[in-house]
């Protein structure tokens, strides 16, 4: 808990031990903290370069504990200083690379970045760095970037930022691609499904874009786009893959009331995941269900709207309300 002012995990061991006594010898605090007595004289030692401990001026030997509230009280005062400097920096910072990006050369505007980390790494930074949308092309065949699932994704839907995301049919099939989407639409994420993507995509509040490069190395390798005529042909690009995509809903995400009659929560994820474009074999994998209880509940589902085709049962369910459009 103490982390934020630079005391460790032994460290917060041994003074609130100490807080906890009032005073102590270091043999005394080194038995309470199974350590040996050098370490815990080592641990004292640091405590007091940090004013939260000091030695009794009344017995040689003795330690005494700082108040918590004078001394920790301190050490969140210097720490909120240096945060407020460094964000100054930052900003100081963020003028400058304005200023000197006001009129980039062309040769800036494009970055070229090699290896499966440094590619994995610009991933994580385009998504911490946006503030209002990121819009991604995920593909069924992931090299350095394994889908859109990840901590810094998380973060970014976290503090408002929105996820506009198209996949490509085989991510359904892959064996983690359902439970990811359905994360993703639990964290309010967009997704839609077509065939198939012309390429992966990423592009974070339309100023920044990163794409793969077709490599003939091992290593992978992608381009990072700045503002310029290229990065409008990207957006335009997964505009356009959008505008066809179909969305794609799971589980029970935007369906309304059915009734009694009406289908249960495995019918609808049946019903969504066959919308999606899945063939009955892979819904059955998706859900671990038998080819034939898929197909039972498909031929239920019809005989409960009255038709006879699958293409009459989609348009019912829309017009049902069973998955909203």
């Amino acid at each position: 808990m103490l982390t934020a002012v630079g005391l460790d995990e032994t460290h917060e061991s041994a003074y609130r031990a100490l807080v906890a006594v009032g005073a102590a010898d270091v043999p005394d605090l080194a038995r309470r903290l199974a350590r040996g007595e050098r370490d815990t004289e080592r641990a004292l030692r640091l405590l007091e370069a940090h004013g939260l401990a000091a030695q009794s001026s009344s017995r040689s030997g003795r330690w005494v504990a700082a108040p918590p509230g004078v001394a920790l009280g301190a050490l969140l005062t210097q720490r909120r200083h240096e945060l407020e400097q460094a964000e100054l920096a930052a900003a100081l910072l963020s003028e400058e690379y304005r200023a000197a990006a006001a009129e980039p050369a062309v040769h800036d505007l494009v970055e070229v970045v090699i290896g499966a980390a440094a590619v994995a790494q610009r991933f994580l930074q385009l998504q911490l760095g946006a503030t209002t949308e990121v819009c991604a092309l995920v593909t069924g065949n992931p090299v350095a970037v394994t889908g859109m699932e990840n901590d810094a994704e998380e973060q970014a839907a976290g503090r408002g930022v929105r996820y506009r995301v198209v996949v490509e049919r085989a991510v359904l099939d892959l064996p983690d691609g359902i439970t990811e989407l359905t994360a993703a639409l639990g964290r309010d994420e967009q997704v839609r499904v077509v065939d198939k993507v012309p390429t992966k995509l990423v592009v974070a509040d339309g100023s920044l874009a990163l794409v793969p490069l077709v490599s003939h190395t091992a290593e992978p390798a992608a381009l990072v786009v700045h503002a310029s005529g290229l990065l409008e042909l990207l957006s335009g690009l997964f505009e356009s893959v959008w505008r066809e995509a179909l969305p794609l809903r799971l589980g029970v995400a935007g369906v309304s009331e059915a009734g009694a009659e009406g289908p249960d929560s495995t019918d609808l994820e049946i019903l969504s995941l066959l919308l999606a474009g899945l063939t009955d074999a892979s819904v059955a994998k998706q859900l671990e269900l038998g080819l034939r209880t898929v197909q039972r509940r498909v031929k239920r589902l019809m005989e409960l709207t009255g038709v006879s085709t699958r293409l009459q049962l989609g348009w019912q369910v829309y017009e049902r309300g069973w998955v909203a459009r």
